[in-house]
């Protein structure tokens, strides 16, 4: 299968069974948003989204949490991972945020990676969420089922995966994707044992092609 072919079955497949995926992160505004992606990295949304509720209660804006300290916000975060990490982040980011950018969230990439704790994934998260930005943000979920699927070839970091995605990809599909490939990856294509039994995506899938050629070859062997 050609790949130009296997971008179209991703996108003809995801585009008619989940056409509005969206980030399973809670939140009301782009601040909320900004701080519940920092906190996801390494971390579960199910997690995020049982500490953010009594955070931004406490801080509901960066001018809140600017005037805060890591060592007041930890307690709040404390059962994510990296808490120490994420607090100092955190506290960084809102000081940046209500100093440079006067308390809105930028969404220009580079504005946003100024920020402490926003690296380029949660950068392109922010712009393609928040703004719609044609921007796909590369975590380990969209690394590893990219890969499997044959949509990425000898792809080896984030930023090769977000290239190539960003080449074949159309770029109204984008936004989506990035959903589209990490619920696949949280429900479907999980890391250790993949669900392949129960994916509809096998028919085009490089890995599951992997997967039945080594099964072949064992029944040939124990035949």
């Amino acid at each position: 299968m050609l790949r130009k072919d296997r971008f179209k079955a991703f996108v003809d497949y995801f585009s008619a069974h989940q056409p509005d995926a969206k980030t399973e992160l809670h939140y009301s505004n782009p601040y909320e948003l900004l701080v519940a992606v920092i906190l996801s990295a390494q971390c579960t949304d199910k997690r995020i989204n049982q500490v953010t509720p009594a955070l931004f209660d406490r801080y509901p804006d960066a001018y809140s949490l600017a005037a805060s300290t890591p060592e007041e916000v930890f307690p709040y975060i404390r059962s994510v991972s990296y808490p120490n990490n994420k607090a100092k982040h955190l506290v960084g980011m809102a000081r940046k945020l209500t100093g440079e950018f006067r308390g809105v969230v930028p969404s220009s990439i580079e504005d946003l990676q100024k920020m402490p704790g926003v690296g380029r994934k949660t950068a392109n998260v922010i712009a393609s969420v928040v703004y719609q930005a044609p921007a796909i943000a590369v975590d380990t979920h969209v690394f590893r089922v990219a890969n499997r699927l044959g949509l990425t070839q000898n792809a080896r970091t984030p930023l090769a995966v977000e290239k190539q995605l960003m080449q074949f990809l159309p770029k109204e599909t984008l936004g989506l994707a990035h959903h589209w490939l990490i619920l696949h990856g949280r429900y479907i294509c999980v890391a250790r044992k993949p669900k392949c039994e129960i994916c509809p995506l096998t028919w085009f899938c490089k890995y599951y092609e992997k997967v039945k050629k080594v099964e072949g070859s064992r029944l040939k062997v124990e035949g």
